[in-house]
Formats: structure tokens, sequence, C-alpha cells
């Protein structure tokens, strides 16, 4: 299932992000797709803020992930722009992350053949002036989309 939504402000981010907030559980992986600049890491804190994140999230461009503690389980933030290999990708324990919290992937592409099937995927782009994200949400998730 895919559907494009116009994020003409950035209310209209912040309520996605607590749209979706309420749909992710345990294992709940959110690959963040986009150019720099598209949306990616603005919806991350605002994803953080519905889960009750306290301090600041920002972008893991250089450190290429933190770590989050909210309530029932932590909120891993990723961005794996800089990884060069998949042997990078499992040194930093993602199956681990996967299984113990949710997840948030920018730059997810190196990832994709370890993501499991509940993986929900927002492509944040442009359209002329205007910012729009592409969702694409498997079975489980489709309804909540449609």
């Amino acid at each position: 299932m895919n559907k494009r939504i116009y994020l003409d402000t950035k209310k209209e981010t912040i309520d996605l992000a607590y749209y979706i907030g309420p749909l992710l559980q345990r294992g709940s992986v959110v690959s963040l797709f986009g150019e720099l600049g598209s949306g990616k890491t603005f919806f991350a804190k605002a994803l953080g803020a519905f889960l009750g994140i306290g301090e600041e999230i920002d972008s893991p461009s250089f450190v290429i992930f933190k770590e989050y503690h909210c309530g029932r389980f932590p909120l891993y933030h990723l961005d794996l722009y800089r990884l060069k290999s998949e042997d990078e990708l499992l040194d930093l324990g993602l199956l681990d992350m996967i299984e113990t919290g949710i997840t948030l992937i920018e730059w997810p592409e190196i990832a994709q053949d370890f993501l499991p099937y509940q993986n929900l995927k927002l492509k944040f782009g442009f359209e002329g002036e205007r910012r729009f994200v592409e969702i694409e949400a498997d079975e489980d998730l489709a309804e909540h989309f449609a």
C-alpha cells in the first residue's frame, strides 16, 4: 500500500508523527528515505516528542546512532549515510536494536535486506515547493493509511 500525503506546514509533519506513534510497538522499524532537508530528522523529533522523550533529538549523522529511553522501550535513531558495508551495519548491533525497541533509520538503503517485514517506509521529498511523504505500509498497517 502506498499513499502520498502533502506536508505543507511543520504542524502537518508533527500531526503525521502523532498519528503514526500509537501504531508502533516493540520491534517496529520506520525507514526514513529522502534527500537532505526533506524532513526526515524533523519527523524523528516529532515522533520523539510523541513518545515522551524529554531530550533534544537531533541527527545522528556523525555518531551513526543515538538511543533514547521512553516509557516501555527505547527509541533507536540511526543515520546510515556514512556506512560503506553491510558488515559495518551488523557491527552496530542493528538486529538487537530492532528486537528491543522502536527503530528509526535515516538513509536506510544499506539495511533493507536486514529489516523485518513490519517495516514502515516513509519517503520524504519535494514536488516543486511542496513537501510530501509517500507512505509504504505493510498489510498490518495499510488500513491506517487508506
